[in-house]
């Protein structure tokens, strides 16, 4: 067994990843990074110019990292600022034009970040706060008589 733990694996003691950065991901893996169905990725494709992933040897569709920060400007103009998808093909032409399209990409693809973390913070506070879930095995036990219910 390696002298790293579980949890090292993907890091050494410096914070370096051993793995190589993944470069393409495939459709599945894209609909998990982005919470949007197949069905929704195929769609922006024929509204989109900019979002045609390659395909491999079998057809299928690959995509690149930088269409997957498209895909998350595209989603955040569409689903928070509520652009239609001409109004979304336009903003994305706008930052274009200004040479903002990378940067606004990320912007995006930060925001679904810290949207995503908040509502996992959430579902643990509301784990911690005892909304029906089990304390945890190492918790103190409420003293007797209170029953561990009223606040």
């Amino acid at each position: 067994m390696s002298p790293q733990s579980p949890r090292s694996a993907h890091s050494n003691a410096q914070g370096h990843h051993r793995d190589p950065v993944q470069e393409f991901f495939s459709i599945g893996e894209v609909c998990e990074l982005t919470g949007l169905k197949p069905h929704v990725l195929r769609y922006w494709e024929s509204q989109f110019r900019f979002l045609s992933p390659a395909k491999n040897r079998s057809g299928n569709r690959v995509y690149q990292r930088r269409e997957i920060e498209l895909i998350m400007l595209v989603k955040h103009l569409l689903y928070t600022e509520k652009y239609t998808i001409d109004g979304a093909r336009q903003k994305v032409d706008q930052h274009r034009r200004k040479g903002e399209l990378r940067p606004a990409a990320r912007t995006a693809l930060d925001l679904q970040t810290i949207e995503t973390m908040e509502q996992e913070l959430r579902e643990v506070l509301g784990l911690l706060g005892g909304d029906g879930a089990e304390p945890a095995p190492s918790a103190a036990k409420p003293p007797s008589g209170g029953g561990g219910r009223g606040r």
